[in-house]
Order: C-alpha cells, then sequence, then structure tokens
C-alpha cells in the first residue's frame, strides 16, 4: 500500500490513508494534473483532460484560465461529456485550442438548454482533400466552433498588402450545409485572388449555416465573383446566391443635444465606445450652429460598430445624462458602376439660404444645357441634358464659393429599389419620429422635407 501511495504520490495525487487504494498501476499523470486538481476541478474532469495532454493533442500550455474557470463550473458528467466531445474533434487546423474548447462548452449548454438532443452531423470535411487545397493554395485555415477561416491574409505570395477595403467584400448565400472550402475556393479563385474566404458554422449541428463572407484583393475580383458565381449551380439543383457585402460600421443615433459640434460628439461617444473614427452630422438650414438633434457615428470596423450598438442600447451608457437611440444606418450601397456612368444629375450640397434656384441655373447652365434645377432646403439637383456637361460642371463647380458658402458637389445616385422596400417594410412594423430623414443615404444627403 505504501509502496503505491508513494508510486501515486510521486504523480502528485495524495493519497487519503483510510481511502480504498485505487489500482492505479495503469494510470501515470502528468505534472500538470496536480494543477488541474488545484484549481478545483472534478477529479475524474481532471483525469480526461490530462489523458488529452498525454495524446499530444493539446498541451496544458494551449489551455487558459478562461477555459479551465468555464470548465469548473460544470459537473462531473457534464465536464466528461464536453472534454470526450473535444478530444473527438478534428484539432488539425484549431489555432487557439482553448477558446474552442470554451466553444464546445457553450454548445453544451445550448444542447441542454433546448433540452432535444440536437443531432450533430457525423459528416465534416474530407480532410484529404482540405488537405491537398491547402498545400496547393498554401493558404492557411483556422477553425473556431462558430467558423472556419481560409486564409486572411493571404500567402505573401498572392498578395501582400493591407487589408482591402470597402467593397472587396462578398456575401455567398445558399451553400448546401455539407459543403467546405475544398468546393469553395477552386470555383471562386476564378474571379480573382482571395484575401479571406469565412465560412459560417452551426456548433449545434457541426454543419454550416449556408452562408460565407469572401474578402477578395481587390474591388474588381469582388465584382467578377458576383458575375460568375451569383445563381452558380455548385451541386444538381443547388444554386449559389452571390453579391457584394456590405459590412456596416455606421451607427444612427437620435437624441442628440441641438448644440453639440462634431467635436463635442465625438469626444463624448469616444469615451464610452472604441473604434470611433468619424461623427456625420447634419446643421439646420437656417441655423448653422445647431445640428437636427442625430448623427451618424463611423466606427472603424463592424466588429466596433456591433460592440458600440450593444452598449448604448444596454441602457446602462448615458451620454450628457441621456440614453441615447440607436440604430444601424441603413448601408450605403454602392451603385452599379455601369448605372452611374450614365448619370447626368448633380446633386449639390452646403447651399447658402440666399442661394435661389435662378442663381444655381445661371451659374450651371454655361456648361451645358439643363433639363431643370431642384433646391430643397440646403442643397439641390442640378439635371443635365448631356452626361458629359454635368462631369465638367462638376469637376469645375466643386469647393467654388456660391454666397460666401463653398458648395459640394457628387454625382447624385439613382433612387434605390431596395432602400425603398426596406423604407416600407420599416414603416409597417413601426413609425417613429425620425421615419422621414433616416433613409437617405448618409451622409451625402441630408434628410428631405416631409411631402
Amino acid at each position: 500500500h505504501n509502496k503505491m501511495a508513494n508510486q501515486v504520490n510521486g504523480n502528485a495525487v495524495q493519497l487519503k490513508e483510510e481511502e480504498e487504494p485505487m489500482d492505479t498501476s495503469s494510470v501515470t499523470h502528468t505534472e500538470h494534473y496536480k494543477t488541474l486538481i488545484e484549481a478545483g476541478l472534478p477529479q475524474k474532469g481532471a483525469e480526461r483532460i490530462d489523458e488529452i495532454f498525454q495524446t499530444g493533442l493539446v498541451a496544458y500550455v494551449d489551455l487558459d484560465e478562461r477555459a479551465i474557470d468555464a470548465l469548473r463550473e460544470f459537473n462531473e458528467e457534464g465536464a466528461l461529456s464536453v472534454l470526450q466531445q473535444f478530444k473527438e474533434s478534428d484539432l488539425s487546423h484549431v489555432q487557439n485550442k482553448s477558446a474552442f474548447l470554451c466553444g464546445v462548452m457553450k454548445t453544451y449548454r445550448q444542447r441542454e438548454k433546448q433540452g432535444s438532443k440536437v443531432q450533430e452531423s457525423t459528416k465534416g470535411p474530407d480532410e484529404a482533400k482540405i488537405k491537398a487545397l491547402l498545400e496547393r493554395t498554401g493558404y492557411t485555415l483556422d477553425v473556431t466552433t462558430g467558423q472556419r477561416k481560409y486564409g486572411g491574409p493571404p500567402p505573401d505570395t498572392v498578395y501582400s498588402g493591407v487589408q482591402p477595403g470597402i467593397g472587396t467584400e462578398v456575401f455567398v448565400g445558399k451553400i448546401p450545409r455539407d459543403l467546405y472550402e475544398d468546393e469553395l475556393v477552386p470555383l471562386f479563385e476564378k474571379a480573382g485572388p482571395i484575401w479571406d474566404l469565412r465560412l459560417m458554422m452551426d456548433p449545434l449541428s457541426g454543419q454550416n449555416r449556408g452562408y460565407a463572407f469572401i474578402t477578395f484583393c481587390s474591388k474588381d475580383a469582388a465584382q467578377e465573383a458576383v458575375k460568375l458565381c451569383d445563381n452558380y449551380e455548385i451541386r444538381p439543383g443547388k444554386h449559389l446566391g452571390v453579391c457584394i457585402s456590405v459590412a456596416n460600421n455606421r451607427l444612427f443615433v437620435g437624441s442628440i443635444p441641438k448644440n453639440k459640434t462634431k467635436e463635442n460628439i465625438l469626444e463624448e461617444f469616444g469615451k464610452v465606445t472604441e473604434g470611433l473614427v468619424d461623427v456625420i452630422l447634419y446643421h439646420q438650414p437656417d441655423d448653422k450652429k445647431k445640428n437636427r438633434g442625430f448623427c451618424f457615428l463611423e466606427y472603424e470596423d463592424h466588429k466596433s460598430a456591433a460592440q458600440a450598438r450593444r452598449r448604448l442600447m444596454s441602457g446602462k451608457v448615458k451620454v450628457w445624462g441621456n440614453v441615447v437611440t440607436v440604430e444601424w444606418a441603413d448601408p450605403v450601397e454602392e451603385p452599379d458602376p455601369e448605372v452611374m456612368a450614365k448619370v447626368k444629375v448633380l446633386f449639390v450640397t452646403n447651399l447658402a439660404t440666399t442661394v435661389t434656384e435662378e442663381i444655381l441655373e445661371k451659374s450651371f447652365s454655361e456648361f451645358g444645357k439643363l433639363e431643370r434645377v431642384k433646391k430643397l432646403k440646403d442643397y439641390a439637383f442640378v439635371h443635365f441634358e448631356d452626361r458629359g456637361a454635368a462631369v465638367k460642371a462638376m469637376n469645375e463647380m466643386n469647393g467654388k464659393e456660391i454666397e460666401g458658402e463653398e458648395i459640394e458637389i457628387v454625382l447624385a445616385k439613382p433612387p434605390d429599389k431596395k432602400r425603398k422596400e426596406r423604407q416600407a417594410a420599416r414603416q409597417a412594423s413601426r413609425s417613429t419620429a425620425y421615419e422621414d430623414y433616416y433613409y437617405y443615404p448618409p451622409p451625402r444627403m441630408p434628410p428631405p422635407i416631409r411631402g
């Protein structure tokens, strides 16, 4: 007995004298077992993790405190079940094993909540095909319980610049649930070099969620991907849906005190949220010192905007002593380049109150024949008969002073059908005070007047 206790002690397990000695001749523990027990894990859980360490699937250094803490909250049966699942998971492309284990635990809890045994599909990706793809392309694959991320960044031989910006990402929908990178990449790389492909996964079923985001290294490649792959039959009877994705990083905020300036707002919201890069504010046409009681907050990326939105909506964060109203700003959809190439209407902003339609007509007609001029509040639409004349007028008049104010000019965007549909849907679902101004493409155009 003593000899055995010593042998076990050597492996950092304290056997109380009065306990029945376990047959530990076959059990050997790593030096981390004691740490796990001291961290408060149930004995069987600690043993199971220790077994996993011994298989070499995961090293002790891979598990951080967060994972250990979360495990401690499980009863023995739960902990064993979670660890078994973790052990059986394919970890070959998992960079952060600790986060992955946390994901497995979260999924286990969700399953418990639903009470039904969600049938987990056993059919994962064909590893041989994935391995062949990664060897051919040199890209990395990082798997978490919620998504599979291919690339981001791609190998230097493909592209070594900074992360591509707006207009380079496409949304891919209607993906068969048991389809993976080995079928998506060969199709989409025809459009141009891929920066990253993020396939969204459903941890409960173990299958994909039916959609993915693909960022290309250039806007042209993204446009090409829509042309090539939208409605593409990826499997018999299964057609993909592909469109340019607008990662929304702009929030609409109402109930702003009207005497606040852009600087005040930047400072105030900068204190309570992270990643704020710009504030878009409209002034009242008759009083430039006052804003219109709302603004748009522009964040550096979608994640920062989403976190800011959650914080501001929580009701716990007050700005100038008030809770503010927050919504996603409608994305500024970039119109089709082919459509924009035909536009003959200029959108002129920052007009002084004294500017009349006659003054505008006089200033712009020297560039070519006008169809009509329409002024509303502090902006106007100038319709030319000829595209060339419109472009020339824009280039020469932009930034010029009329009646003491520097005007700004861009090509007017054609009305957006999708925006109209969204507006109709919103009006059906609620009618609030800022219904009218909110849906104009921010920040280019100030709101229209009711009626």
